[in-house]
Order: structure tokens, then sequence, then C-alpha cells
């Protein structure tokens, strides 16, 4: 518990009006530095979670939160997928599991080629199909019926081959013969849409046909057969395809969307650290100008230091009067950052809204980007440790002049008074 003498003093010096101009513009210089250092820093931090959110929502549009598959090198006869699916749904926080084949493939429209992925969907099939229904914006997903040797190419694959419903497209699929010889296809698909979801992954290189038709091309489809899972919560993946893997057959694996799109994670990980490092400098700053500030009302306070001391105070609390004065202003900056930093961080779409209105200009250009608001997403456990990390910061850099005033000698103080 605080001794009263320490706290009362302390909090005397900081509602004091200090004589001295300089050091009074030096005590609200740090506090305007910890609050604009930790309100940066919620707000930047929180951009960066609605942008990663973004990210992860156009990510999961054309894919699912886990997909099952047989391992590479097995030598096992192809699976029973129908069974499989059966023991997926069965498993806990599955909402549906829906077959899927996906091969590389050659579009081919004179005088375009272009690689790229031809995926086989059940459109009838519960899974993710109801997400990329969303995404199509030319067609309909009903269209992909078995046998009719229709596709949906991505808005990026339909600007470089030029196509538009109505037109037809040839597919080159390499496959192999019995002996193991290359053994290319040709198969003519008509456009039946397009989809768009503005993710250069998907928009440039996929191509969505019915499942049978797929099926058709290959001559031993079951073993290129996989599942696409989606649980009950997408940030659970990892955990969830843990508890499913056991389950599945000898020969399959399971691998959830966080470990396909791990390196997007990680880049966006390691953009959000160095930022917040970088940020973190200016509390630090503010740190210095607490310590100056601090340094400065010891010498001026020589005299108080010498009457507490020659009344019988102890160098210990001397110490804590100011380590209490430094702590409440560099504080209440940090509480003043928080929640300054909450409220804009949680407003800035309509923020950056009301600044581009004010100045006439656009933060996300619609014709450049595809993101056209600011996105922003507040994480308690990262104001948390915004919060802890000022408050050390600041506390540390209190206790220097703190210790100094400690060791103030009071015959010294007095004498030169």
């Amino acid at each position: 518990m605080l001794n009263s003498l320490p706290l009362f003093v302390g909090l005397r010096y900081v509602r004091a009006r200090s004589h001295k101009f300089f050091v009074s513009f030096i005590t609200w210089v740090s506090l305007l530095c910890v609050c604009l250092g930790v309100t940066a820093l919620i707000v930047v931090l929180s951009v960066m979670n609605g942008l990663e959110g973004e990210l992860r929502e156009r990510l999961l549009a054309l894919s699912a939160h886990a997909r099952v598959f047989v391992s590479p090198g097995a030598t096992a006869a192809a699976p029973d997928w129908r069974g499989v699916a059966e023991t997926v749904r069965a498993a806990p926080n599955v909402r549906g599991a829906s077959p899927f084949l996906e091969i590389e493939a050659l579009a081919v429209r004179k005088p375009e080629m272009l690689p790229v992925r031809l995926r086989g969907i059940d459109p009838d099939h519960e899974g993710d199909v109801a997400r990329i229904a969303t995404a199509v914006v030319e067609g309909h997903l009903s269209d992909l019926t078995p046998g009719s040797d229709r596709v949906i190419v991505g808005r990026t694959i339909a600007q470089m081959l030029a196509v538009a419903p109505g037109d037809h497209i040839t597919l080159l699929i390499p496959t192999t013969d019995a002996d193991g010889s290359p053994q290319p296809r040709l198969r003519e698909f008509e456009v039946a849409g397009v989809f768009d979801v503005a993710l250069q992954d998907y928009d440039g290189v996929l191509i969505l046909a019915a499942l049978a038709d797929v099926r058709a091309v290959l001559p031993n489809p079951d073993l290129r057969m996989s599942l696409h899972v989606n649980f009950a919560d997408a940030l659970g993946a990892p955990g969830y395809a843990a508890t499913l893997a056991p389950l599945l057959p000898a020969g399959l694996e399971v691998r959830d969307w966080t470990q396909d799109h791990a390196s997007y994670f990680r880049a966006i990980r390691i953009e959000k650290t160095m930022v917040a490092l970088i940020l973190m400098l200016i509390v630090a700053v503010a740190a210095f100008y607490l310590v100056a500030m601090l340094a400065m009302v010891v010498t001026d306070k020589r005299m108080d230091i010498a009457i507490l001391r020659t009344l019988g105070a102890s160098p210990r609390r001397v110490m804590a009067i100011f380590l209490i004065q430094g702590s409440v202003i560099a504080w209440f900056g940090v509480a003043l950052g928080v929640l300054l930093g909450t409220v804009v961080g949680h407003n800035a779409g309509a923020v950056a809204a009301f600044l581009e209105r004010l100045f006439s200009f656009q933060i996300f250009n619609s014709e450049v980007y595809v993101i056209t608001r600011l996105p922003s997403e507040l994480q308690l456990d990262q104001i948390l440790w915004i919060a802890g990390i000022a408050m050390t910061i600041t506390l540390l850099a209190t206790l220097y002049p703190a210790y100094r005033a400690s060791q103030v000698p009071p015959a010294d103080a007095l004498r030169y008074e």
C-alpha cells in the first residue's frame, strides 16, 4: 500500500502550477507524446487488423476452411470419398463437406494462352457453394450442370482471353496413359458466367466447372479428388483440423486454410510487428521528455527535499514522491491515448470518409484499389499490451530522476539556499 506522505506530496506536485514555464512545457509535451504514441499504435494496428480480415474473407471466398486430400506418395487404392465425406460431416465443429477436383490446365482462345486451375465442384451439394455463389457477378452457379461442359471463369481470365458468357474456350489438360506417357487432352467449354473476388490468386487462375465434367477428362479421378471442409469458425480451423485428422482413413491428410495461405499472414504479422516497434519509439521519446522534466523538478525542489529529509523522511519516501509524480503524468497520457485510440480506431472508416470529404481526396482510389473503404478491427489483447508496454517504459523513465532525488544531501541543499 502506498505511504500517505509520498502519495500526498507526489499528487500535490502534479497539481501544482510551476512558476518555471519550461518545466511545465516539457511536462505537457511528454504527456502529449505518450498520448499520441499510444493512439497511433492502437489506430494503425486496428486498421491493419481490418485489412487482414478483408484479406481473410477474400481468400475464403472461393476456398474452404480445410481440405482433405490423398497424401503425396500414397500407394493405397483410391479412397471411398462418399464414406470419407460422411465421416467428416459427423466430426465435431464441422458444418459441411463437399467434394471437389482441381487440376492444372491451359486455357486457349486464339491468340491467347493462359495457365489456369480447373476446379470441379458439385453445385447441388452442401459445403462452400453458398460463398462461391456470392462471388459470381455474371451468370449463375446452377448453370454448372453435369454434362453441360460449362464453366465460370475469373474476372481477370475473362479480360485476358476476351470472353463473355456464351463464348467458348478450349482447355488443354495434361494427363498420362496407362504406361505413364504424357497424353494431353483437349476439351471445349462454354463460358456460363464470371466471378470476381478481387484477389488475383483466384480471379486470374481459377475456372469453375461441374465435378462430373472434370472427372470425365481424367483417367483415374478418384486419386486426385479432395474434400472441402467448413468448420463452425474459420479462426478455429487449425484446432478443428487437428481433431479431424485422427478420424481419417490411412493415406489421407487434412490441411487448413492457415497453412495454405501461411505466406500472406506471415508477411502481415511481420509488418504489424515492425510498425508497432516504430510507433513505440514515440512513447520512448516521451520517456526522454519525462526524464528531463523530472530532473528539472528535482533540481527545483531541492529545498523541499532537504526539508523533508530533515523532518525524518527516508530516501525511499523521497524517491516514491517523484515516482508517483512521473507515473501519474505518464499514465494519464497512456489512459488518454487508449481512450482516444479506441474511439478513433473503432470509427476509422467514418473518420477517413470525413477527411476525404473535407480535403477532397481519396485514400483508396476505386480505380486503383479493390478496397474502397478503410476497415478497422479493434482487439482487446492488443490494446492491453500496448497500454502495458507504454506504462512500463514510462515507469522505467521515472526511476533515475527519482533515485537522484533520494540522494540529495539535506545539508548541502540547505547550505546553498
